[in-house]
């Protein structure tokens, strides 16, 4: 307030109303604001954005997820183990059955593992192949750390600490090796472009953690890398629009099959204008039969590349192979490194890529622009379903299909999707329709709210659902964990 003596001049009320009260927001006083949570079970322990998540490969109750947030002031990085065995099952007859209508209490699941040690977020996260036997963390500080996992007949998992390796300065992806021939093999990329293969066995004291391989071709970060269906190969991808698919093993090398460098069956750049994605990749899959890739960049570019068959498939003898007629090297040659097909449909980056599984082994790309485009191999790669606002104009996070759904009929053509919007969906795509922005045209058959959406701090930023897809667990960037029922 100032003083009348203070004041140049005073004003006299002309109209003598005096002062006028300020409107009121009336409007403001009444709004509703409706939130929804359909989750059956919630985790709150991280106190920050949850970045990865990782599913125990045999219990699959056992999901760890990891963040930014932590005990010290510069908030190091840590992440947690739950169990999601605590959850009760929603029912399954409709709510006029239930003897006691009305909302249900969600289930506060408490971790029991903290992952620690890290000075930077945790964005990376992986159980290894084929039995689980390590949970791998890997953060922003270039940290990679092993606990190793045992679940006694108790039930009750328990972890510890193994050892930890420092190579690079940032860590941006996990993958575990599916070989039963290499078990508890990882694979990691970094932001120099670094390409990292370690192996875990505890029965080495002093050095637990080995490192097998070491790859130096990418001069751009590495964004993403996907091992193929055997683990003989490993695909990665790289800022630079750079694409290598390395031998880890020696198994092309002794047919003959690696390229000049000795390193690789394919290497592609920008210098081949037929590959080249101006902008840099930003993912990588492999198709269930090993036979191709595909990888997604900048702008919407998604390319086909062939590869060698290293190894018959699964579901097919050493005799079948021979009677079908299987690639000779040469052929196999030939097919390495072939851009089977080039496609532009998304108008953004594409983010996350998926492979269906048999038998109609579609290809699903989830794009920044918040559309999903699936593609057929089966009729050269075309456009099957273009859903254009699948995740209401917000970025497609990422995308998985359902491996093994409860109905058999649906094997193959069930996707779930997440997104900046706060939502899950799941996705069936077996109608007709090739494009369309409305439920009843897009094949929406299930979706599931309950992280906050848009803008600073929502999102969902990845999930995991096993096999069966019957529940799906999410990292939220609102600090969430959430278990949601098919």
């Amino acid at each position: 307030m100032l003083d009348e003596d203070d004041a140049q001049e005073v004003l006299e009320d002309a109209d003598g109303d005096g002062d006028v009260a300020m409107d009121s927001d009336e409007d403001g006083d009444n709004e509703e604001i409706f939130l929804q949570n359909d989750s059956v079970a919630y985790s709150d322990a991280h106190k920050d954005s949850v970045f990865a998540i990782a599913q125990h490969p045999v219990h699959p109750n056992l999901v760890a997820t990891g963040g930014s947030e932590g005990d010290a002031d510069d908030a190091p990085g840590k992440g947690y183990v739950i169990d999601t065995s605590a959850s009760a099952s929603r029912p399954v007859l409709p709510p006029s059955y239930d003897s006691n209508p009305g909302p249900k209490q969600n289930t506060e699941l408490k971790p029991i593992f903290a992952i620690d040690g890290h000075t930077d977020s945790i964005n990376a996260l992986s159980f290894t192949l084929p039995k689980g036997d390590f949970l791998v963390s890997g953060g922003l500080d270039g940290r990679l750390r092993v606990y190793s996992v045992a679940v006694p007949n108790s039930g009750v998992a328990q972890f510890k600490f193994v050892g930890e390796s420092q190579e690079t300065e940032e860590i941006n992806w996990i993958s575990p090796c599916p070989s039963t021939e290499y078990p508890n093999t990882i694979a990691l990329g970094a932001s120099d472009g670094s390409v990292w293969i370690y192996t875990i066995d505890t029965s080495d004291s002093s050095n637990p953690i080995q490192i097998l391989q070491t790859y130096f071709l990418h001069t751009g970060p590495c964004t993403a890398g996907a091992w193929s269906p055997d683990g003989l190969l490993l695909a990665t991808v790289s800022e630079d629009s750079s694409l290598h698919v390395f031998d880890v093993w020696g198994a092309a090398s002794a047919k003959s099959l690696v390229t000049d460098n000795g390193q690789t069956v394919v290497s592609l750049t920008e210098a081949d204008q037929r590959f080249f994605v101006g902008g840099g990749l930003f993912s990588v899959a492999v198709a269930p039969t090993g036979a191709f890739l595909a990888v997604g960049g900048a702008g919407g570019g998604v390319r086909i590349v062939g590869l060698p068959r290293l190894s018959a498939p699964a579901t097919q003898s050493r005799g079948n192979a021979a009677r079908r007629g299987a690639a000779a090297p040469a052929d196999q040659a030939a097919q390495a490194g072939a851009i089977l097909a080039a496609m532009d449909v998304q108008q953004d980056n594409i983010e996350t890529l998926a492979f269906g599984p048999a038998p109609q082994q579609l290809l699903a790309a989830g794009s920044v622009d918040g559309s999903i485009v699936v593609f057929d191999p089966s009729r050269s790669f075309a456009v099957r379903k273009q859903i254009h606002g699948a995740h209401d104009g917000e970025s497609v996070v990422k995308i998985d299909f359902v491996k093994s759904p409860s109905t058999p009929a649906l094997a193959g053509w069930l996707l779930t999707s997440c997104g900046l919007d706060g939502v899950v969906r799941r996705w069936d795509l077996r109608g007709a329709t090739a494009s369309g922005d409305a439920a009843a045209t897009s094949g929406l058959s299930k979706e599931w709210k309950g992280h906050r959406g848009g803008g600073e701090g929502g999102g969902v930023l990845g999930f995991v659902q096993g096999e069966t897809g019957e529940r799906v667990v999410t990292a939220g960037d609102d600090a969430l964990v959430l278990v949601f029922e098919a």
